[in-house]
């Protein structure tokens, strides 16, 4: 073993390198860890990828109703990749716009989409005019670029009672919109796209029973694809109808993805075609998995069998995207490990911003992370934060846990993170898959790791 075991413990160091790690970007689930994004509704505009989700925020006794969904922004994000995401801050405050009522905090699902050089946001909240105070609308607010600034208009659109608003152009360039409230309805939009041009239809042959909400239209190679999540049994699942024109008729087609394993009870989605590959975004509460109000945003690829059905979607941690081999690898976003002894656990079960660890348990446990681009330049050294009380060793493979040997690793003993230096054995370039194998008889917890 070709070993330098430059263990790096003084804390200013390894604090200087956590916080370099910190401002990389990554490319696994859920893609957005400073804050909670939900209902992500994903566009490209100006081949850029720009994603407009709802902002879940923690209500107290000061704001929101405790226990229920609190939203009194919206952020947008974007990216030319789908790993670095840029976040260009608040684009609009339940406080700027003049029709709802902020003591709601009710700024659920949004959309946005462009027209003759405009931005077009629509964003649901309750009207402060409703006798009742919960009667929903759906107001505009427009910019000259994706990022904003956006200002709303005075007054929502009329007819319109709902929430989960989108927005979809069909290739005549008429614009129509889609909403739920019980049932999910459309309409076409007036070329100024702030009033209606017909009265709301409800869309039939849908699911009768159980709750639809969320709906997102597509349309590829002639199919117009309705989809929605429905809770068919106990939590929302993403299904799909399809039709041959924006206005339907519609027959239910299938299943995108599975209810939540975990029993987070809302999904919210939105698909588009990126680069030639087909992406859905949606949500879970990776970052509370105790309360299920509060999501973040995940991304995973899409594909369509040869008659134009949907392959069902499973979710995972490592999303999509490529890793830098430069850039820090979180192991813990697997894309698959050795055995249910190879755990995944919070930093910090009081920060969960901080993210995770994964803890290889025992001799010969792996795991391992795809799609890691080694590039051309050889890289020399890996750089790694892990722990392990009693000492532990690791090795690194391409490929497979049997695969070609890169290096070597040494873990020495004790209770707190270390950042630990080791020398390359044998540089490949090129795309691989990465597999951290644990090849000592004790624990090891790896929260990141990276290569120079």
């Amino acid at each position: 073993m070709i070993s330098i075991n430059k263990t790096l413990r003084e804390m200013g160091m390894i604090a200087a390198l956590i916080l370099m790690a910190g401002s990389q970007s990554n490319a696994q689930n859920p893609i957005i860890m400073d804050q909670f994004t939900a209902d992500p509704t994903a566009r490209v505009f100006n081949g850029r990828v720009y994603l407009y989700p709802s902002h879940d925020i923690l209500a107290n006794e000061t704001r929101g109703r405790i226990g229920w969904f609190c939203m009194e922004d919206y952020h947008v994000f974007s990216s030319s990749d789908l790993t670095g995401w840029t976040d260009h801050g608040v684009i609009l405050h339940q406080e700027k716009v003049p029709w709802l009522n902020p003591d709601t905090y009710s700024m659920w699902a949004p959309d946005c989409v462009a027209k003759a050089g405009k931005y077009y946001f629509y964003f649901p909240s309750i009207k402060k005019d409703t006798a009742s105070g919960r009667g929903f609308g759906i107001g505009v607010a427009i910019a000259d670029f994706p990022e904003g600034p956006y200002t709303p208009e005075s007054h929502p659109i009329g007819g319109v009672n709902g929430i989960d608003p989108n927005v979809f152009f069909d290739h005549d360039g008429q614009a129509y919109l889609y909403w739920s409230l019980g049932n999910i309805f459309v309409a076409r939009l007036k070329e100024n796209m702030l009033e209606l041009a017909s009265e709301p239809l409800v869309i039939e042959n849908l699911p009768r029973e159980g709750l639809k909400e969320g709906p997102f239209m597509f349309e590829r190679n002639g199919i117009y694809y309705l989809t929605y999540p429905h809770v068919e049994h106990n939590t929302e699942r993403l299904e799909y109808a399809i039709g041959k024109s924006p206005l339907g008729p519609f027959t239910v087609t299938g299943v995108i993805m599975d209810e939540s394993p975990t029993g987070c009870w809302t999904n919210h989605h939105s698909i588009i075609d990126y680069q030639d590959q087909w992406y859905l975004f949606y949500h879970h509460n990776d970052l509370s998995p105790d309360f299920d109000k509060a999501r973040s945003v995940r991304i995973d690829s899409l594909f369509f069998n040869e008659d134009g059905t949907i392959r069902k979607v499973i979710p995972t941690l490592r999303g999509v995207g490529v890793t830098s081999a430069s850039d820090r690898i979180e192991v813990d976003r697997y894309s698959a490990r050795s055995d249910t002894t190879v755990q995944v656990a919070f930093l910090d079960t009081l920060d969960t911003f901080k993210g995770w660890k994964a803890v290889l348990g025992h001799k010969n446990a792996w795991i391992r992370y795809n799609s890691v681009d080694f590039g051309e330049k050889a890289c020399s050294y890996i750089r790694m934060i892990a722990s392990s009380p009693d000492g532990g060793e690791l090795e690194l493979r391409l490929d497979r846990p049997d695969g070609p040997l890169i290096a070597e690793v040494e873990i020495p003993a004790g209770p707190e993170w270390l950042a630990v230096e080791e020398d390359l054995t044998a540089f490949y370039p090129g795309m691989h898959h990465l597999v951290v194998v644990s090849k000592g008889d004790q624990p090891v917890e790896i929260d990141w790791l990276r290569f120079d």
